[in-house]
């Protein structure tokens, strides 16, 4: 019997289309992880803010629908589409053929590649250098893919060649400070981002290989909602269109970031 639901919890996500439903309720419910600087993440205040936060409103503004952003479980995300929980994964998400089995994705939005933060005392200055030495990543990440799909280039170098999980970065930040972990395998542009608001942001280094992958953010959704991605694709045309777009990714990586990708409303 609960096989036989899974089942149909899931033939349902690949077939359904519930854009009707979200205009009728006037609201979208979009699951992040709200420590992901600065895709989505928490002020002091408790307040939600971030690019895809940002960017995600000003799609939905569009239609006149309100955007509900639901925290939930990273390695969780999506168990928690596929289960109606939440709408779609906005979040620093990243396009991988694996997750292409599992999810629909509109038309990226947003270049990314993965990178090693270590502190400089530690002396490591390419990936052969982490040999012996403690790995952390996030639990469910791009990264955690990476590292698997290519072993040669770090997992077979680190110790015990298993690495260290963890439910958020910051948390993988503690140990990495306290020397329990020698390096982060992270997204560049929460790495860049969270460096630089650090007030000693200058005992870290950010080393990039080229040898991983590039990728890029897209949002994630249930197969069946062909509507819902044509909506998104197609408001995310026009604010790149009428320029509000570049002004959004100004604001949370400057003038000079390259990081922007192309967006097409046609996918």
């Amino acid at each position: 019997m609960l096989v036989a639901g899974c089942q149909t919890v899931t033939q349902r996500a690949d077939t359904q289309d519930t854009w009707s439903q979200i205009k009728k309720r006037g609201k979208v419910v979009i699951g992040v992880d709200d420590s992901f600087v600065p895709m989505g993440f928490r002020e002091k205040n408790g307040k939600l803010v971030g690019y895809d936060v940002d960017l995600a409103r000003a799609v939905f503004k569009q239609y006149g629908i309100k955007v509900d952003f639901q925290t939930i479980d990273w390695s969780m995300k999506e168990t928690e589409l596929r289960n109606g929980t939440i709408d779609a994964i906005w979040n620093g998400y990243s396009v991988t053929k694996e997750r292409k089995a599992k999810v629909a994705f509109t038309r990226s939005y947003l270049l990314n590649r993965q990178v090693l933060v270590t502190k400089k005392k530690s002396h490591i200055l390419n990936l052969n250098d982490m040999a012996g030495k403690v790995l952390g990543l996030q639990t469910g990440s791009t990264a955690a893919a990476d590292l698997d799909a290519q072993p040669k280039l770090l997992k077979d170098k680190i110790k015990d060649q298993t690495p260290i999980l963890y439910d958020t970065f910051p948390s993988a930040f503690i140990d990495l400070n306290a020397g329990r972990i020698q390096g982060i395998l992270m997204d560049e542009v929460y790495a860049n981002y969270y460096l630089k608001h650090l007030s000693n942001s200058g005992s870290y280094r950010t080393l990039i290989s080229k040898s991983f992958p590039a990728d890029s953010f897209a949002v994630g959704l249930r197969k069946g909602d062909k509507t819902l991605k044509k909506k998104i694709n197609e408001g995310l045309a026009k604010l790149q269109k009428d320029g509000e777009l570049a002004k959004i990714n100004e604001k949370w990586f400057g003038k000079k970031s390259n990081y922007l990708g192309p967006v097409n409303a046609n996918n």
